[in-house]
């Protein structure tokens, strides 16, 4: 069910705390943390603390919940002293995600070509 925590998702167990991560920030809905194989010399990755799959999925049942994932991708990159930075959402597998459990990739401190890969 959308929002509730699923048993075999790798960030609902890192929120849960069962799984460790570097956590750079977290809120009351969001926790943000360093991913484990940085594509930049930021790449921090933003989640709601409510199970959602994908991106679209979270924007149709939780829109402030979208907006507070978006309110911390800014909090990071200031925290990381960011002046440029992209924000990457992979929905589906053709886009390469590989985690079912919305997040927001922050990436920076390095030149970003586009298009991207």
């Amino acid at each position: 069910m959308p929002g509730e925590p699923q048993e075999d998702c790798l960030f609902c167990k890192i929120v849960a705390g069962q799984i460790p991560a570097t956590i750079v920030r977290e809120t009351e809905t969001t926790v943000a943390f360093r991913d484990i194989n940085p594509q930049a010399p930021t790449h921090v990755l933003v989640i709601p603390k409510a199970h959602y799959q994908d991106a679209a999925a979270l924007a149709a049942g939780a829109p402030e919940l979208a907006a507070d994932v978006l309110r911390e991708t800014q909090a990071v990159a200031d925290d990381e002293k960011l002046d440029s930075y992209r924000i990457v959402f992979n929905t589906g597998a053709g886009a390469g995600q590989t985690v079912w459990h919305t997040h927001a990739h922050v990436l920076g401190g390095r030149g970003l070509q586009w298009p991207p890969g």
